[in-house]
């Protein structure tokens, strides 16, 4: 009956594209789920702490958290699923607060050859209502200019700010979207901004300028 609910019902509703990051939007799409199986999640990929900054660095992929919480908040697949994507290892070595579903995009990644291929991948093992893309393929790093004149490089750093913000950058400045980004805004009913925190999880989505000019031209 589920199934049928969501072929019949929700493959008609609004095509809906979320934008930000963070923990607001999985909790805007555990609630647009039950409406609409037509939504496309671009998520920020700036992230540089956690276990999404160690498996960054470690293996040279973008970073999957925000990328995974919004894979299980459109999943319509069994709860131990969501539960297992979700599990933090808690251990005194190396394994010690990474998340499986982190690692297992990474090797859903590995497999494939390419990021945005293992999270569709891992879209498919949940179910996933809709769609979850990161906003751009290239690794990124957000810089953050103070009042002072300081320097900010990274997520960490710019989300803990004790300054005042004056400017917010991507390094590199002309990172491409990726190449569905454009296209689903183009064909969305609906473009929701957030919600999240607006200098490390909805801005710097914003700074690929492709997702911009498209946001901006819808």
């Amino acid at each position: 009956l589920d199934s049928l609910y969501v072929e019949r019902v929700l493959s008609g509703g609004p095509k809906v594209v979320v934008i930000g990051g963070g923990s607001g939007l999985p909790n805007l799409l555990r609630g647009l789920k039950h409406y609409t199986s037509n939504l496309t999640a671009l998520v920020t990929v700036a992230d540089d702490g956690g276990s999404s900054g160690r498996l960054r660095s470690e293996l040279g992929i973008l970073p999957p958290g925000d990328i995974r919480n919004c894979l299980v908040a459109l999943a319509d697949s069994e709860v131990v699923m969501q539960q297992l994507m979700d599990y933090r290892f808690s251990t005194n070595g190396q394994l010690d607060g990474h998340s499986f579903g982190n690692m297992l995009i990474a090797a859903l990644a590995g497999i494939g050859g390419d990021f945005s291929k293992g999270v569709e991948k891992a879209g498919e093992l949940l179910a996933v209502r809709g769609r979850v893309i990161p906003s751009t393929s290239t690794d990124i790093v957000i810089v953050g200019s103070t009042i002072s004149g300081q320097m900010l490089l990274g997520e960490s750093l710019v989300g803990t700010a004790t300054e005042r913000l004056t400017s917010i950058a991507l390094i590199p400045p002309d990172a491409p979207a990726h190449p569905d980004a454009a296209k689903a805004i183009k064909e969305a009913d609906l473009i929701i901004l957030g919600p999240g925190s607006l200098f490390t999880s909805i801005v710097p989505n914003l700074l690929v300028r492709e997702i911009a000019t498209a946001v901006a031209t819808s």
